[in-house]
C-alpha cells in the first residue's frame, strides 16, 4: 500500500504515467478526415441518445420516445415517462431500454404493454449502454455512482472512478457486477470470451472474461471512447463522443484551479470537452488560435469532435471516420450497421446520420 502511494506521488511529481498531460496524436488508423461531414442527414431530433437494430429494423432513442426508421422517416413506437439512456435489441425480437439511467426494462416486443423483466435498484445511477449477452442476459455499463447519465462532464472534472460493468440475468432478474471502480464506463459489447467495455476517462477498452482478470484491449486513445456495436464480418464500431486536448489534461491535474472553476463558472464555459462548440464567444479557446480570417482552422485544438472507429476482432483499429474542429457532426455517441449502411447519432447537432459502408475500408485504411 505504501509503495503504491509512493509510486503515485512520484509519477505525479515527474508528470509520468497517468499524471502526464501528453495526448496521443491522430495518426495511422486514426488519421483525420471529414467522412462524417458528408454523411446523409436523415432526421433532426429533440434529444437523441442511442441506436439499436435487430438486423432488419433500426430503433432510435430520442428523449423519452422510442422510434423506428421506416419508409424513410421516424415512426414513434412508444413514449416512456422518462428519457431513454440506453437501448439494445435482444434475440427473439425483444428490446431492452434503460430509463433515466436508473432502471432497465426488457420487453418481449417493442410494442408489448408490460415488461418481461425489470431491473431497478442495485445502486444503478447512470446506465448508459446495453448489449445482449446470449439469449438470457444483458451486459450494461453504469457510468458513475455519483452523477446522472447526462452529467458526465461533472464526473470527468471530479476525476470520477465509480463506474461499473454489469450483467443482468433475465431469468432470475439478478444483477452481477463484472467490474467496478471504472473511470466512467460508457459502452459495452459481447466478445468471444466475455465483454468489451469502454472506460472513457482512462481512454481505453477493457476485455472482461468470467473468472479471469481484466485485460487492456486498446489503450492510449486520443479520444474519450463510448458505445460499441458489432460490425458485419467481425469486430466492432466504436464511437468517441469527443477528443482529448492538452489543456483539459492540464486542468484535470490542477485540483485547486479545477475546483474553483467548477464553483464559480457556469458548466457550459468550463475548460472541459463538449458535444458541440462554437456557439458562444465565452467559450474557452482551448489553448490555441482557432480562426484565421474568420475561418476555423481544421487543425485547431478541438473542444468538440466527432469520431467512429472500425475495430477488428482483436479490437485493433482498422480505419476511422471523423468530423473535425471545423465540422458540425460532433458528439457521436452511437453507431450501428444495418443493410450496408452505418447509422449514427451526432448528439451535438442532434442528428440521425447515415453513411454507406461500401468503399470506406479502401478509402480510409492505412
Amino acid at each position: 500500500m505504501r509503495l503504491g502511494v509512493f509510486r503515485e506521488f512520484a509519477l505525479g511529481l515527474l508528470g509520468r504515467g497517468e499524471a502526464t498531460i501528453a495526448v496521443p496524436s491522430f495518426d495511422g488508423a486514426l488519421k483525420p478526415n471529414q467522412a462524417l461531414e458528408r454523411a446523409e442527414i436523415l432526421a433532426e431530433l429533440e434529444a437523441p441518445e442511442d441506436l439499436a437494430t435487430d438486423g432488419a429494423t433500426l430503433f432510435v432513442a430520442d428523449g423519452p420516445r422510442l422510434a423506428r426508421w421506416e419508409a424513410q422517416k421516424l415512426a414513434t413506437v412508444r413514449v416512456f415517462d422518462r428519457p431513454i439512456t440506453a437501448l439494445a435489441c435482444l434475440p427473439g425480437g425483444a428490446i431492452a431500454v434503460a430509463l433515466d439511467g436508473r432502471e432497465v426494462r426488457v420487453y418481449a416486443t417493442p410494442e408489448a404493454a408490460e415488461p418481461r423483466a425489470t431491473f431497478a435498484g442495485a445502486d444503478m445511477r447512470s446506465v448508459n449502454a446495453l448489449a445482449p449477452a446470449g439469449a438470457d442476459a444483458l451486459y450494461a455499463t453504469d457510468g458513475s455512482a455519483t452523477r446522472d447519465a447526462n452529467d458526465w462532464v461533472f464526473d470527468l472534472m471530479e476525476r470520477g472512478h465509480s463506474g461499473r460493468a454489469l450483467r443482468l440475468d433475465l431469468k432470475d432478474q439478478s444483477v452481477a457486477v463484472l467490474a467496478s471502480g471504472l473511470r466512467y464506463a460508457f459502452g459495452v459489447s459481447a466478445s468471444d470470451d466475455g465483454a468489451l467495455v469502454s472506460e472513457s476517462w482512462r481512454h481505453r477498452l477493457t476485455a472482461l472474461s468470467p473468472g479471469g482478470p481484466a485485460r487492456e484491449a486498446l489503450t492510449h486513445l486520443p479520444v474519450y471512447p463510448s458505445r460499441l456495436s458489432a460490425a458485419a464480418g467481425g469486430g466492432w464500431w466504436l464511437t468517441a463522443f469527443t477528443a482529448r486536448t492538452l489543456l483539459v489534461e492540464f486542468v484535470l491535474r490542477e485540483p485547486a484551479y479545477r475546483k474553483r472553476m467548477m464553483a464559480e463558472i457556469e458548466p457550459q464555459y468550463w475548460i472541459a470537452p463538449r458535444l458541440s462548440s462554437g456557439a458562444s464567444f465565452k467559450e474557452p479557446m482551448q489553448g490555441a488560435h482557432l480562426k484565421t480570417m474568420g475561418v476555423v482552422k481544421p487543425w485547431a485544438p478541438p473542444r468538440s469532435y466527432g469520431l467512429v472507429v472500425r475495430l477488428d476482432a482483436a479490437a485493433r483499429p482498422l480505419y476511422s471516420l471523423h468530423s473535425r474542429v471545423d465540422g458540425v457532426n460532433h458528439g457521436v455517441v452511437a453507431a450501428v450497421e444495418l443493410g450496408g449502411w452505418l447509422y449514427l447519432i451526432a448528439k451535438g447537432p442532434r442528428r440521425l446520420l447515415r453513411l454507406a459502408i461500401e468503399g470506406l475500408a479502401t478509402e480510409f485504411s492505412v
